[in-house]
């Protein structure tokens, strides 16, 4: 379908026109672009963390580590935790590898997961005098690799208490499970013991001081060890309960997994990058190839499984988190990172939680107020990063591929940058008839069109030389209904509006900006398809060629009252996904005489909380089924259909009564919509 557009030109608007059309050369010249790799910044220069990233193989570009085979893939990570689930600042799901013993683990020496992985066969853990059932590890690469031999051995020099050689001392009886992901339920909370996958090894009898096990290649992100008692446990007539000073058979000096070919997803996460002025970001784009090796070669392979994904945030400063201190009385006050990370002791020490005191660290909190949250990943290049502006910068690029022998090269990486049109754009809207809901929650009935008001504000604050534009993210046809500026607030004439079908564009007839008016209210007529909407906007400076600025949820006036931009569809209980299901004709007459042939269908989508299957279904008067079309994926919001009277195979249905019906595959079905149509030729 097309944009409708409706221009209202004064004499001021064609002089404002003419204006920044001369003035649209100059704004081109203030976009800019922001580089790594290739021709920018060097990748292994602006690296925070990073897992299994090559940075050596191509120059000027990034790609995954191709596992080769005689080295422990252990040995390929770093910045390893000993815990199940890591309190500290250093961990981040999915970067960061860890080990851990039983049901948590510690840092203390007899349970410190992390020295069973570290490549020296001489820091382990050593056996106690517990029960041997209750001895078990879990290592988590943080990542999925291609696995395909476990093993372990005994420390090659030492005595144990008892007089035995370590290297004499294999471990009598043990398991081995497997898995290429985390299952949340065995990651949390203080569990027994369970296998965590497929089974790669159960013995009873072990003599070996060296295991190696052997399993088909596959991808193998977490991989637990337990070791089991056995009969050769009470060979010398030694038994092993709690308490009873003997320690149990079998020492392990370092625990071993070999593997060949690519990760199935590597991450690099840059450091913040500074960007000196604050800046407004447009699109993100990045060049990459995609690779096979080939009877030892690379070649590249377009059809490979191999895919970018890139999130990004902004902030206004150089840390995105909150650091506090307890008080003394138990409360927390703010504190420097510095001070946090030198000066202060963790709450967690040895497994074991303290009581909060002064000199302690307390919580550590997302700055929400000066950074955006991480973007969804952008599988695609050229899309425009939608984040508010700022002065810092941050991306975490993950590669990913589906082939042990395939993998994407990241060549580089590059986003527009512009001046800030503001220090900040405040948005919030509310129903028009209730500006001040309770709770700030904005509610409408799905589908049924609700008069909005939405009311945006710039702080300048010497950035920013303002904006004369603001577009809204409706996410269905909307109907401008005014605008109102300056203090108090009058109904003017805009300069320009668009109603476009999921958009709505006013251009003002005041610059908003440092010297001018500070803020505007746009009042307009739509319907709410989805369970919860964000009426996300961005300003812009009409007919310049530069960087839109995005609209932050905020205090934007004091006459609203929710702080948001989210609305949220309220659905009765009776309603289904499928309403108002119209016909252009009731009467159906498919006879080539142009009048009638067709009949289109209307209807719209609500409550969906993700595109979904639909099907297009005719049913006879005796409930039989005779015709079916699939309509494809579709959204929320309204949609169109037309039919020609005949079923699927394309043979046209015999004169008669029909029920015509649309059917989503959704979870909440709800009551189904019929409607009959009489077909007559």
């Amino acid at each position: 379908m097309g944009v409708a557009v409706v221009l209202q030109w004064t004499k001021k608007a064609r002089v404002a026109w003419l204006l920044l059309i001369g003035c649209a050369t100059a704004g081109s010249a203030q976009r800019q672009h922001w580089q790594i790799g290739g021709a920018g910044l060097a990748w292994s220069a602006g690296d925070s963390s990073v897992v299994l990233v090559d940075f050596d193989s191509a120059p000027g570009a990034i790609q995954p580590v191709y596992i080769e085979p005689d080295q422990s893939l252990f040995s390929l990570f770093s910045g390893w935790e000993p815990l199940k689930e890591p309190r500290e600042l250093t961990y981040v799901e999915g970067e960061t590898p860890r080990a851990w013993k039983g049901s948590q683990g510690n840092e203390t020496t007899a349970h410190n997961g992390t020295y069973m992985v570290d490549g020296d066969s001489m820091t382990f853990n050593p056996p106690v005098s517990s029960n041997p059932e209750s001895v078990w590890y879990t290592i988590d690469l943080a990542v999925p690799v291609p696995a395909h031999r476990f093993g372990f051995f005994t420390p090659p020099r030492g005595f144990r208490a008892d007089g035995i050689l370590f290297a004499q001392d294999a471990v009598p009886a043990y398991e081995v499970s497997i898995a290429a992901e985390g299952d949340p339920s065995w990651l949390v909370g203080n569990q027994p013991y369970r296998r965590i996958g497929p089974i790669i090894a159960d013995v009873a009898e072990n003599f070996a001081a060296r295991v190696q096990i052997e399993f088909p290649r596959q991808y193998v992100r977490f991989v637990r060890y337990k070791r089991k008692t056995s009969l050769l446990d009470s060979a010398e007539g030694q038994t092993y309960s709690t308490g009873s000073g003997a320690a149990f058979k079998g020492s392990i000096g370092d625990f071993e997994l070999f593997g060949e070919g690519v990760p199935r997803r590597v991450v690099y996460r840059s450091r913040i990058f500074a960007l000196g002025a604050p800046r407004n970001f447009g699109r993100l784009f990045w060049a990459a190839t995609p690779l096979r090796v080939a009877d030892g070669e690379l070649v590249e392979a377009p059809d490979a499984e191999v895919g970018v994904e890139v999130e990004v945030r902004t902030g206004r400063d150089g840390d995105p988190n909150i650091y506090h201190e307890y008080t003394d009385r138990g409360g927390e006050e703010v504190v420097t990172r510095q001070h946090y990370d030198l000066v202060l002791q963790p709450r967690w020490r040895a497994g074991r939680r303290r009581d909060p005191r002064p000199g302690m660290r307390a919580s550590i909190q997302y700055d929400s107020d000066n950074w955006s949250f991480w973007s969804l990943p952008f599988t695609a290049p050229g899309q425009a990063v939608g984040l508010s502006g700022g002065s810092h910068f941050q991306v975490r690029i993950t590669l990913k591929s589906a082939d042990f022998a395939a993998f994407v090269r990241l060549d580089s990486l590059w986003i527009e940058t512009a001046p800030l049109l503001a220090r900040r754009v405040l948005g919030e809207v509310a129903l028009l008839g209730d500006v001040q809901p309770a709770g700030g929650l904005v509610e409408v009935p799905l589908g049924k069109a609700a008069e909005f008001a939405y009311d945006i504000r710039g702080e300048f604050a010497g950035a920013g030389a303002g904006f004369d534009a603001l577009k809204i993210r409706t996410g269905t046809r909307a109907a401008f209904a005014r605008l109102e500026m300056g203090e108090p607030p009058q109904v003017v004439e805009p300069l320009a509006v668009a109603e476009g079908d999921e958009e709505l564009a006013v251009v003002l007839p005041e610059r908003i900006g440092p010297e001018h008016a500070k803020g505007a209210r746009v009042v307009f007529v739509a319907d709410v398809f989805s369970l919860a909407w964000t009426f996300s906007g961005e300003v812009y400076n009409d007919g310049v060629d530069a960087l839109p600025q995005p609209v932050e949820p905020g205090d934007a006036s004091a006459e609203l009252g929710t702080n948001s931009l989210r609305v949220l569809g309220m659905a009765g209980p009776s309603d289904g996904p499928v309403v108002g299901l119209d016909f252009s004709t009731r009467v159906l007459t498919p006879n080539g005489d142009g009048v009638h042939d067709e009949v289109e269908i209307g209807y719209a989508l609500v409550g969906l909380p993700e595109d979904v299957p639909v099907a297009f279904k005719v049913y006879s008067l005796d409930g039989r089924r005779v015709a079916k079309h699939s309509l494809g994926v579709q959204r929320f919001g309204v949609q169109r259909v037309r039919w020609d009277g005949r079923d699927r195979s394309g043979v046209l249905l015999a004169p008669g009564i029909y029920l015509v019906e649309v059917a989503p595959e959704a979870e909440r079905p709800g009551p189904r919509r019929l409607r009959s149509l009489a077909l007559i030729y």
